[in-house]
């Protein structure tokens, strides 16, 4: 066993850049998981400027000199900002203090719904089960009405931070855009002059991450607009709030669209019943789905991602343990980044050893 183990390491750590890029990545995971929530500031300025980098970019290359366009990119990114703040943000709170209102009545509805069942079809479903169904779901129901009467007693520690955000993030999303390139250049210099295999993983990462973080972003956007446009179309209730679920769901692949599903056509069904209304909703919902998974994500991710469907899976579950939202939201970059460093290490140590 020691011979079989000693082999595999003089194969695989053998050359000091492998060694070098396995204790980095390990420092790197530590530090973010220790200290994950005190730069978490830091770490969304870093996101948010690698955002808008394209377009920094891009109005460089038009002949736009470098600070103005980062002065006009970090406006609209404040303008932008400042309006969901303003105007959405209001809108979406009340939408939510409206539904957790109609909680109890929706409850009511489906015990009522859910306990006809068991005289329609007694072969399938008894009312002991549905009773037990109904405890459960009030259960559920009574945990998050728990969870919101602590968020708001901690709501004033809670709005501190936000304001602490609201000020540091966007210095640090500016420092970012214009000083990015001299800030990564400076930590250029403390790796090893030979560092071949982390050239390769960073060049196979550096497009495909922008075009996922930025294309996710748009499609976010996207998702959302069209879906709050179609909701209140049709005048569903709650439409702001449901347009944001539908457009953040798009963050977790598969999964997201299968969840959010269910509050929209609960929504829909309180309303309406099973009438044409509820229909058509559903309908549009569907067009809307379909049109974002076969039409606007070959558009804007072409095959930068080349995962399987049961890697994308395992990548947002294992990653989304770990860091949350932010971790469901890169985990297919993250997955990318280990298919890369698999990819490559066994070249770069078969070019180490030829050598």
């Amino acid at each position: 066993m020691r011979k079989i183990l000693s082999k595999w390491i003089d194969q695989y750590f053998s050359d000091e850049e492998a060694l070098f890029l396995f204790l980095l990545l390990g420092g790197a995971l530590l530090a973010i998981w220790v200290l994950g929530q005190p730069l978490a500031p830091v770490i969304a300025g870093v996101i948010l400027a690698f955002l808008m980098q394209g377009m920094v970019d891009w109005l460089c290359e038009k002949g736009m000199p470098h600070l103005a366009s980062v002065a006009l990119v970090f406006v609209l990114f404040l303008g932008f900002v400042s309006g969901f703040l303003i105007f959405v943000m209001p809108i979406v709170w009340q939408q939510l203090v409206n539904l957790f209102n109609e909680a109890p009545r929706m409850v009511a509805e489906m015990q009522a719904l859910l306990l006809v069942l068991p005289e329609r079809y007694p072969d399938l479903i008894s009312e002991t089960q549905v009773r037990e169904l109904i405890a459960a779901a009030a259960t559920e129901l009574s945990r998050l009405g728990q969870w919101v009467l602590t968020f708001s007693l901690n709501s004033i520690t809670g709005i501190m931070t936000i304001l602490i955000y609201l000020v540091l993030v966007p210095i640090l999303v500016f420092f970012f855009l214009k000083d990015g390139r001299r800030l990564m250049s400076g930590w250029v210099a403390f790796l090893p002059p030979k560092r071949e295999m982390m050239t390769r993983v960073w060049h196979e990462m550096d497009d495909q991450i922008a075009n996922y973080v930025r294309g996710k972003a748009i499609e976010i956007m996207i998702v959302g607009v069209v879906s709050y446009v179609t909701f209140a179309f049709f005048g569903i209730n709650y439409a702001a709030l449901l347009g944001i679920l539908v457009g953040l769901s798009v963050v977790i692949p598969y999964i997201g669209a299968a969840v959010v599903t269910l509050p929209v056509m609960l929504i829909a069904l309180f309303q309406w019943g099973w009438s044409n209304e509820f229909m058509y909703l559903m309908i549009a919902y569907g067009v809307i789905q379909a049109l974002d998974g076969n039409v606007l994500v070959p558009l804007l991710f072409s095959e930068a991602v080349n995962l399987h469907p049961v890697s994308i899976i395992v990548a947002v579950l294992v990653f989304g343990s770990f860091w949350g939202f932010w971790g469901v939201f890169f985990a297919i970059p993250l997955a990318t980044l280990v298919k890369a460093i698999v990819s490559a290490w066994p070249k770069a140590v078969e070019e180490a050893a030829a050598e």
